[in-house]
């Protein structure tokens, strides 16, 4: 259950990387964009269309509200922060005009997952074994685009905005790509977790930025951030192991109602552990330096 969910979540992590790491933009548009995807996938899946181009319905919706995030903060100068606040408060109505209620179920149709589920056997090998190449493919995928001529340009706007301007970049396109990337992997893993629980709800994107955060970092502990391949599997593993400390929380008897502190606390002591050693080694932090 915990590599299951690993898996699929990882692509909120993957999203995360894009927008945090590549191109260092904080992006608050993901609690809007997860349900986005699970909302368009389920809604259409209910209607009698296939689930495959649910699915792409879904990421192409995630792309496009991304995208929006990039248009705000680019063309109309909206902070970053702000830009992705704006976003996910606006997707909250969206989500809720889509599926026309609250909360849609979808244990009585069929999904993605319902051949696998047919199966002679228990259904957790097989969808496992579906999101483990989902994942992968993803992973895989945005590595060669990261180190395409388009890629790298997102990689230095991240770096060095100025820098790649004075070389004839156009760092405002790069940006509102990378986010509707980011976003239409979210929307995926969205659409993804909507069939495997069956059902979308709206509160299903809540806290979701801060659980990706905590699994990019578990990650990166363990696997490092020296190459772009490594950022991109230290999402993954994060993910994974993240779900696992989870699970191994509510069987020692953590109250579910109290997964987002912990999921907080964890996050607050990755962050903050380096930041006390680095002042006991006698580093002075001044803020905005």
């Amino acid at each position: 259950m915990s590599l299951e969910q690993g898996l699929v979540y990882g692509l909120v992590a993957l999203g995360i990387v894009i927008a945090f790491r590549i191109l260092s933009f904080p992006d608050l548009t993901v609690d809007g964009s997860f349900p986005l995807g699970g909302a368009v996938a389920a809604r259409l899946i209910i209607e009698g269309v296939p689930p495959i181009y649910c699915i792409a319905a879904a990421v192409l919706s995630g792309f496009a509200a991304g995208c929006c995030t990039g248009l705000l903060n680019t063309k109309l100068k909206i902070n970053s922060l702000l830009a992705g606040i704006l976003m996910m408060t606006v997707l909250y109505s969206v989500n809720l005009r889509i599926m026309g209620r609250s909360n849609i179920q979808l244990l009585t149709v069929d999904t993605i997952l319902t051949p696998l589920e047919n199966l002679d056997i228990n259904r957790f090998i097989p969808i496992i074994c579906l999101f483990f190449l989902i994942a992968f493919a993803v992973k895989f995928l945005t590595d060669i685009f990261l180190h395409t001529q388009v890629g790298l340009a997102m990689r230095a706007t991240g770096d060095n905005e100025q820098m790649i301007r004075t070389l004839g970049v156009n760092t405002d396109t790069t940006t509102i790509l990378g986010l509707g990337i980011s976003n239409a992997f979210v929307a995926l893993s969205g659409a993804l977790v909507a069939q495997d629980q069956g059902f979308a709800d709206i509160g299903m994107g809540i806290g979701m930025i801060v659980a990706g955060l905590a699994s990019i970092i578990i990650g990166e502990t363990i696997v490092g951030l020296k190459t772009v391949q490594r950022k991109t599997l230290a999402a993954i593993v994060g993910s994974v192991i993240y779900k696992l400390i989870i699970s191994v929380g509510l069987r020692m008897g953590l109250a579910p109602t109290d997964l987002k502190m912990a999921t907080g606390i964890m996050v607050i002591l990755a962050l903050g552990i380096p930041a006390l050693k680095k002042e006991k080694q006698g580093k002075l932090h001044l803020r905005g330096v």
